[in-house]
């Protein structure tokens, strides 16, 4: 039900468009426009003119398709109406889904609404015609990465994956146990943009609930961009290892809290490895770094082998946890029938969706790593009910049919379903994600 203000609200007009390599770039262009909007909506600086023909490369490489909602109606001193008082982005990269599958994700980011413009429906319009606009196109998957827990839900996302964030002594008592092998350089920043492609693109083989990095990642890792800005980041630093033969096989990039904070602490930017062994030797390099008593790290996977390898595994410290993929599945069929599986066997799964998308009973059927999925008909008897942000967060592997069960997102329809369930959709490694976009 609308409230009177909301109904006597004039319409917000709503536009998209793309970028490309003949996009204005100029200060009063929509596209410096739409970057003001989202700024403001993160409270992050305003747009510098020199840095958006940067940006809207990086875009145009990304293939980002952006919206804007604008109000047309203003009031007399109104900031500037060709800024949008909404923001959202779209692109599209892969998302590996286990046993060396990959499915192409359709990827939400740049979702703000400006706080005079709350409450007029402007994210529902936009989400849910993007959203189905993605399944006709073919989609199995949308995926985000979430500022805000409380909002994607109701649209059917789940959380798939989580990182946890740590801290390590790196004093006295601190060493790899494992043994050591290849060997570190710091690297140019030239050359770092190449190396760390080539780094994840190994992580991103191997590791379920990876997606694919966006353009802006490498020159950030490199230090050739700032987070804030597309201007060099001085105080970074990229290490990369090599292995025996002399292929990269993990990088570090990080830079120095300054000798104000004390213990004495340098920040890990972005970790890479294409192995655990490589995982171990970066520890290794950030532990002998002189005068540094704390190194941090904000993505390590919740599987971490390194307090294992320390001889002192309390130098590591758990300070947080933090869930980063969401996933919304557009197609159960697709979707089930695209990720590989550990074990034989047979589910049906009945699905609940507010938008209809995933809604139905479907029939999994898992042989030889592979899945197969039919839909049933109407009133089918089902194993196992959920909504889709459930089957979102079930769909990695990375929460167990069986927690969901206890929480209550999860209900057995038959006996031992849920065992089935958890059996069916456990996966080799856990997932784990360290692109956030």
């Amino acid at each position: 039900m609308h409230t009177q203000a909301e109904t006597a609200a004039p319409p917000i007009r709503i536009e998209t468009f793309s970028v490309g390599p003949d996009t204005d770039t100029s200060a009063d262009s929509p596209l410096a426009a739409w970057f003001e909007g989202v700024s403001f909506g993160f409270h992050e600086g305003r747009l510098e003119a020199e840095d958006l023909p940067r940006l809207a490369e990086a875009y145009a490489a990304d293939g980002r398709i952006l919206w804007g909602a604008y109000d047309d109606h203003p009031g007399p001193h109104a900031w500037n109406p060709r800024i949008p008082v909404a923001t959202y982005g779209t692109m599209v990269n892969s998302l590996n889904v286990g046993g060396g599958r990959f499915l192409d994700a359709h990827l939400i980011t740049a979702v703000t609404v400006r706080p005079t413009h709350r409450r007029r429906g402007l994210l529902r319009r936009m989400i849910t015609a993007d959203l189905q606009a993605a399944a006709d196109r073919g989609h199995a998957i949308a995926a985000l990465t979430a500022s805000e827990a409380t909002i994607y839900g109701r649209f059917g996302f789940g959380t798939a994956t989580h990182t946890t964030s740590i801290e390590v002594d790196v004093r006295e008592r601190f060493a790899v146990t494992a043994p050591p092998y290849g060997r570190m350089e710091v690297v140019e920043a030239d050359a770092a943009v190449g190396l760390t492609q080539e780094v994840f693109a190994a992580f991103h083989a191997r590791s379920p609930g990876s997606v694919g990095r966006q353009y802006a990642y490498a020159r950030r890792s490199a230090g050739l961009w700032g987070e804030e800005r597309p201007q060099p980041d001085k105080a970074l630093r990229t290490a990369v290892h090599y292995d025996d033969d002399g292929t990269p096989d993990g990088f570090v990039s990080y830079s120095f809290a300054g000798w104000e904070k004390t213990p004495y602490t340098m920040r890990v930017k972005d970790l890479v490895a294409a192995s655990e062994a490589a995982y171990l030797e970066l520890w290794r390099y950030l532990g002998s770094l002189d005068l540094i008593e704390r190194v941090t790290f904000g993505m390590a996977p919740v599987e971490d082998p390194l307090p294992w390898a320390l001889t002192d595994r309390r130098c590591r410290v758990l300070t947080s946890d933090e869930d980063v993929l969401w996933l919304r599945i557009l197609d159960p069929v697709a979707a089930l029938g695209g990720r590989s599986y550990q074990h034989d066997g047979v589910l049906t799964l009945s699905v609940t969706d507010p938008l209809g998308h995933a809604a139905g009973t479907f029939e999994l059927t898992a042989a030889n790593g592979a899945g197969s999925v039919r839909t049933l008909d109407d009133g089918a008897d089902p194993d196992i009910a959920m909504d889709v942000s459930a089957l979102g967060s079930m769909y990695l592997g990375g929460v167990d049919a069986r927690i969901l069960a206890a929480a209550g997102r999860l209900t057995e329809c038959s006996p031992g379903g849920v065992e089935r369930a958890a059996q069916l959709f456990t996966a080799a490694r856990a997932p784990y994600c360290i692109t956030h976009f």
